[in-house]
């Protein structure tokens, strides 16, 4: 008997986006390390911590312990009550938002070999950055053009499924912006010997937006869980008032 044939079409799908995640990002690490081979110049946590390459090792090497930890958020929701699929959808969404977000933060707030004596640089000026690298070497601009638009990316993605008040493309690039803009400030303020560009704003909450818009089609059957959940609640707690019955 094909067990995944029997699947609801929703679990298929969640199956799918488990699947996806991973499989993107091991690619994305054998073309990184392809390209820049897995070299550490300092010794200790630092090599680990403190570079890009020891970043991404570390992310790539921990998505069993991130898929462990949705496994696990899923089965505690659902032995409180909450439905199979809305518990798997929700611990996907958290951890994924997390997992698919902290290690891009963290890379672009590795200080520079001048952090805290080169000046501190702001460009605020639109597209001037953005011009700039699109204007040299295809490789690096195609690094730096995806790498920004992959910053918040994941928050983009699971933050509508998640929550319902963030189902909109607007306020997706809205928090996008918001979250980058704070990034950039804490770069000059840090003063890690990065550049506080408004392109990379402009980079991030596109980023976020574009994610959130490959998610769209998880945002309307996400708030139905929801609303069926609720409604199932109000039912159990005792019979609704008649301007507000539950409709199914």
């Amino acid at each position: 008997m094909d067990r995944t044939a029997a699947l609801p079409a929703a679990a298929r799908r969640t199956r799918r986006i488990v699947l996806a995640g991973p499989t993107v990002l091991g690619a994305a690490l054998v073309a990184f390390l392809a390209q820049r081979p897995l070299r550490h110049h300092h010794a200790g946590w630092h090599g680990w911590l403190g570079t890009v390459n020891g970043v991404v090792f570390l992310t790539a090497a921990g998505l069993p312990l991130a898929a462990l930890v949705v496994r696990v958020l899923a089965r505690r929701r659902t032995a409180v009550g909450s439905p199979p699929e809305l518990a798997r959808r929700r611990s996907l969404a958290e951890v994924g938002i997390v997992y698919g977000t902290v290690p891009w933060v963290w890379m672009i707030l590795l200080p520079g070999a001048g952090a805290g004596t080169a000046p501190r640089r702001v460009s605020a000026v639109p597209l001037r950055d953005l011009v700039a690298v699109l204007s040299g070497a295809p490789v690096t601009a195609t690094v730096q053009v995806v790498g920004n638009l992959l910053v918040f990316a994941a928050l983009g993605f699971f933050a509508p499924v998640r929550f319902a008040a963030l189902a909109s493309v607007p306020r997706i690039l809205a928090l996008g912006a918001g979250c980058s803009v704070l990034v950039e400030a804490a770069q000059y303020v840090l003063w890690l010997d990065r550049v506080s560009s408004v392109d990379d704003v402009l980079l991030n909450a596109a980023g976020a937006g574009l994610a959130a818009l490959a998610s769209h089609r998880w945002w309307r059957s996400a708030a139905d869980t929801s609303a069926v959940t609720a409604c199932s609640r109000r039912a159990a707690a005792g019979p609704p008032p008649p301007a507000r019955r539950c409709v199914r």
